[in-house]
């Protein structure tokens, strides 16, 4: 794995750094392979262990630094774990990117009970909180460090709907669940870059569009009964660009940029990567 150095010597936490099953690489999974090849050796810290086994396995095989943990990023614990294991692999910790979501399904009010209600604010919100809690001593001891968090376009530009499912109907109440939870990691986000400012640590969001992992993909089949190739075509027609889908890798460029010395002077914003879709939607 050549390295083309803008991570060159940094040491970085993907959490979320698995993936479902799918045709295509998922965001965490890009992002920890192109920080590889950008130099940065890699903890992938994943609830699914074969998963994370199996990025790390991607990275060494092509030359790179990478390992593996299990864990639940909703757990205080494993969230100090997690930042133990990076130290007392690799000595240090620059980069943290926190990667780990569960989709919106069906998260609106009619459809989506209490107890699937707080495990999504848990898993969305709750644990980026956690981790960073726990990543930021380690930053502000050395006054320097880079948070990046994955929320979503839906958080500032309303829901993604596929017109033509056979659930159209029934999706129509929204994905409240999901929303307000990446609403919540936008503030969080703006948070933290303002009280870590002083500490030489920068905290931004990317805000995906519609990304074809397998997260995006698989998720939206089950939620609307609709073939795969239906599926894309419709999420295709919504983008404005080129009414195309976005892949994993072009969340792992923008999240190169963020944590490179390319962004030093970027803290604080919410960058959509959406080929404008949040512009159509306004």
């Amino acid at each position: 794995m050549r390295s083309l150095g803008k991570l060159k010597n940094k040491v970085a936490l993907i959490i979320g750094g698995g993936q479902m099953a799918g045709e295509t690489f998922g965001n965490g999974r890009a992002t920890a392979i192109k920080f590889a090849k950008e130099g940065a050796k890699i903890l992938i810290a994943d609830i699914n262990i074969k998963s994370a086994k199996e990025t790390s396995k991607i990275i060494n095989d092509n030359g790179g630094s990478a390992c593996a943990i299990q864990g639940d990023i909703s757990n205080s614990r494993d969230c100090r774990r997690f930042v133990s294991s990076v130290l007392k692999k690799y000595s240090r910790l620059d980069i943290l990117q926190n990667n780990v979501g569960i989709g919106p399904g069906r998260s609106g009010p009619n459809n989506i009970s209490i107890k699937e209600w707080k495990k999504m604010i848990d898993i969305n919100l709750t644990g980026m909180f956690l981790i960073i809690k726990n990543v930021l001593p380690v930053m502000q001891e050395k006054k320097s460090g880079v948070i990046t968090n994955i929320s979503s376009t839906i958080s500032i530009a309303g829901n993604t709907k596929v017109r033509g499912s056979v659930k159209e109907k029934n999706n129509a109440e929204g994905q409240t669940a999901y929303t307000v939870s990446k609403a919540g990691v936008n503030t969080l986000t703006k948070s933290f870059a303002l009280s870590q400012a002083s500490y030489g640590i920068r905290v931004n969001a990317i805000l995906p569009g519609l990304i074809h992992t397998p997260n995006g993909i698989e998720s939206a089949i089950k939620s609307t009964n609709l073939s795969r190739k239906k599926l894309n075509s419709l999420r295709n027609e919504q983008v404005p660009l080129c009414n195309q889908q976005g892949s994993a890798w072009d969340i792992a460029n923008a999240s190169v940029f963020l944590a490179s010395e390319d962004a030093k002077y970027i803290t604080g914003i919410l960058l959509p990567v959406d080929g404008g879709l949040s512009l159509k939607r306004g």
